[in-house]
């Protein structure tokens, strides 16, 4: 009998999967790659909400798990994927800046905003009040750590590549049976797939499409991620990821026109050069409605979990969430409140 089945290979597959690895679990995935929101992620890790000039929540300590996580990750897989990257918010007004300089002073930020003022020295940016700096920023390529590790998993023969099928899943003594194989613990990480499981589909998960675009802009030349009224993300040679919307309703993966023309609105208020769109990719943001994962056991079938609702901070959230979520299982530690699913039973679940 298996330790463990996983369903789905998006961060919070993999972060799980990783500590099974570091504890000697015996484990295999479940996986159709049906949902990109991993893939198509910006995948900054960044501590500031640069909307508020707030500290996301738990992010110190999220961030001194995350960067170890990827940094061991790197070595495991034998790829890059972590490229440490400067944050620069571009202020749009005088009392923006004075905003800035005043969070700068607040404990907990005050280790993550720079109070030096940045003046803008890139030609082709119209950024006339210059930059605040977030330090201790950077960005995971996403779409490298999701096939490394595939490949890695499938050459350790731990790699289902198929649609899981609920109606195969039977609750047996200590366990489950799915298919031909026996696990004790079942870890749904299925992103927003998570709306098909009859299990946990009575969880508040929202869901949030976000779209980016692509741009080849040979003249930019900028080496930091500027965050004007959206991102404007370096990814190496002269082409940068330009993002992202939030669209409440619209739950496909695919790319719509009237985001490409609202990204593209937004990117010509502060750029001035030509580019060209050179791709457009869109996924559903795993979004819950108090902002916080859904991480922890069914009220009902204490064989079965759920890891999940990491939204547009998987990168910093997933290494301590899955952290947090094995040790529950294992010995017993105690769920953050702010996490469990728990919070949700008394006025979601029905028996």
């Amino acid at each position: 009998m298996l330790d463990y089945l996983i369903v789905g290979l998006g961060l919070a597959g993999i972060c799980f999967c990783e500590q099974l690895e570091k504890n000697g679990k015996s484990y295999k995935v479940v996986s159709d790659a049906s949902q990109t929101s991993t893939l198509v992620a910006g995948g900054l890790y960044n501590p500031v909400i640069l909307k508020r000039f707030t500290l996301a929540w738990n992010a110190k300590e999220q961030l001194e798990k995350a960067i170890p996580f990827y940094t061991e990750l790197e070595k495991k897989l034998g790829v890059k994927m972590n490229y440490p990257l400067s944050v620069r918010r571009r202020f749009a007004s005088v009392a923006e800046q004075n905003l800035w300089f005043e969070a700068a002073d607040k404990p907990g930020l005050e280790e993550f905003l720079s109070v030096k003022l940045y003046p803008n020295t890139n030609q082709n940016i119209d950024a006339p009040f210059g930059y605040g700096e977030v330090m201790g920023t950077g960005r995971i390529d996403t779409l490298n750590l999701v096939s490394a590790y595939r490949t890695y998993l499938h050459k350790s023969n731990a790699l289902i590549s198929e649609t899981f099928d609920y109606a195969q899943l039977q609750i047996i003594e200590g366990g489950v049976n799915y298919n031909t194989m026996e696990a004790r613990k079942v870890i749904f990480a299925e992103g927003f797939g998570m709306k098909q499981n009859p299990f946990f589909n009575y969880l508040p998960l929202q869901g949030s499409k976000g779209e980016y675009l692509f741009i080849n802009a040979p003249d930019l030349k900028e080496k930091s991620a500027i965050k004007s009224t959206i991102f404007c993300i370096p990814e190496g040679g002269d082409v940068y990821r330009v993002g992202a919307n939030y669209a409440r309703f619209d739950k496909t993966n695919t790319p719509s026109d009237e985001a490409k023309k609202e990204l593209l609105k937004k990117l010509e208020s502060f750029i001035r050069c030509e580019y060209t769109v050179v791709n457009h990719v869109a996924g559903v943001r795993p979004t819950v409605s108090d902002r916080k994962p859904l991480v922890g056991q069914h009220p009902q079938h204490p064989n079965l979990y759920v890891l999940n609702g990491f939204g547009s901070r998987g990168v910093m959230t997933g290494p301590s969430v899955s952290e947090q979520l094995y040790k529950n299982i294992s010995s017993d530690f105690a769920l953050e409140k702010e996490l469990d699913i728990a919070r949700f039973t008394g006025k979601y679940f029905k028996t």
